[in-house]
């Protein structure tokens, strides 16, 4: 279970002088300062992508012209990756203000939390978007959830995320659309270092193979092949305006719930069981990890918080709605024993298993140009393409 410690300045760990990554952040590094590798790569990104500046509002404007110019005479012009949480949400409605003609794509894991069912109906209806969802068989989806369960390996939702980007892909790809916008902000919630969040489509077959039960028949696993024939040869665009642009996501909170009565549903990432289970148990409990700090660290970068305030709140007790661990258990059939079994095994890691990572490394120069080119995110190239500290 994490150490929470709730004085900052009692604290007997080495904490980022600038936000409040600690010492036992993977792949930490210090500067002089006390600043850490994780506050210089969010300064690094913001002047690259000219994010909030001009430089920044410029770029964002011809790839707006270019999403338009590719899409006429098309129904739609570009794919959104929709939730129910704030990011995708305040998406769709950007991209039409933009003018703009997205076709909101959702994976379904079958553990949506109803609010953001609720939220997807919403906002899709008012702003009159389809919607393209794919629902994976809610049995095989346990099964493959329950496979890392078994294994103690910590990405135990890595599977929505990967089945995600290959739902947008295919979804694109039946509409002759080369543009994917996502909701993601490097200055609201930073890039998650890649200790305890690594996944990609040989990492989930390898441990679905050794500890599930049922075939994998109907989940849209993307394989390396797959992930090149959408980047390369399809030449599909993922685009992420929040990285050029100021993006406040408590006036986008503000912004849905009054225009669209969107609803909050309690922290980041909780809009789905699953990855409510993820965050506010299964981390801090067995891998000593809470990634509350990505975006209290931002919070902090951004002046929203002090480094004092930020810090008592990672060192609080993660919110967690009541009966979400009796409901694990009877959607994965674990009885009490089982569970507290499984959970006091020691973690695994993720380079325990296949995984594609070498490979990633090794076409270093590949991906880096696709990012530059908008076909694979800057995210994907800096966590997955060089050598990584694994504790």
């Amino acid at each position: 279970m994490i150490e929470r410690q709730g004085d900052i300045n009692k604290s007997n760990l080495q904490i980022c002088s600038r936000c409040i990554y600690d010492e036992r952040v993977n792949g930490i590094e210090f500067d002089e300062d006390g600043v850490c590798n994780y506050c210089k790569q969010v300064d690094d990104l913001k002047e690259q992508f000219g994010t909030g500046q001009e430089k920044g509002k410029k770029a964002l404007e011809d790839i707006i012209s270019e999403i338009k110019k590719d899409g006429k005479g098309k129904k739609y012009d570009c794919m959104v990756g929709v939730s129910g949480g704030t990011d995708s949400s305040y998406m769709l409605y950007w991209a039409v203000q933009k003018g703009l003609r997205p076709l909101a794509v959702h994976y379904d894991n079958t553990w949506n939390s109803a609010i953001a069912t609720e939220n997807i109906r919403k906002v899709t209806s008012a702003l009159n978007i389809d919607l393209f969802t794919l629902v994976v068989d809610n049995k095989e989806s346990d099964d493959i959830f329950k496979s890392f369960f078994k294994a103690s390996v910590a990405e135990i939702e890595a599977s929505t995320d990967l089945a995600l980007a290959e739902t947008l892909y295919r979804a694109a790809s039946k509409y002759k659309v080369k543009y994917v916008l996502e909701g993601h902000s490097f200055v609201t919630e930073g890039i998650t270092p890649v200790g305890r969040n690594y996944f990609d489509g040989k990492y989930i077959k390898s441990i679905h193979k050794k500890y599930g039960s049922l075939p994998m028949k109907t989940y849209p696993l993307m394989t390396f092949w797959r992930f090149l024939y959408w980047t390369v040869f399809k030449r599909i665009k993922k685009i992420r305006p929040y990285w050029y642009m100021d993006y406040s996501k408590s006036e986008a909170k503000e912004f849905l719930s009054k225009e669209f009565n969107w609803e909050y549903y309690g922290g980041h990432h909780l809009e789905n069981r699953m990855t409510a289970f993820f965050h506010s148990y299964y981390l801090p409990n067995k891998f000593n990890t809470d990634m509350r700090n990505n975006t209290l660290s931002a919070e902090v970068r951004m002046g929203l918080k002090t480094r004092s305030e930020a810090w008592e709140e990672y060192n609080s007790e993660p919110h967690m709605e009541e009966e979400l661990l009796e409901y694990f258990r009877k959607r994965l059939k674990l009885s009490e024993t089982e569970f507290d079994e499984i959970m006091s095994r020691p973690p695994r890691s993720w380079n325990e298993f296949p995984t594609y990572k070498k490979r990633f490394e090794r076409l270093r120069p590949l991906f880096k140009v696709l990012a530059h080119s908008n076909l694979v995110p800057m995210s994907f190239y800096l966590k997955y393409c060089f050598p990584a500290k694994v504790d």
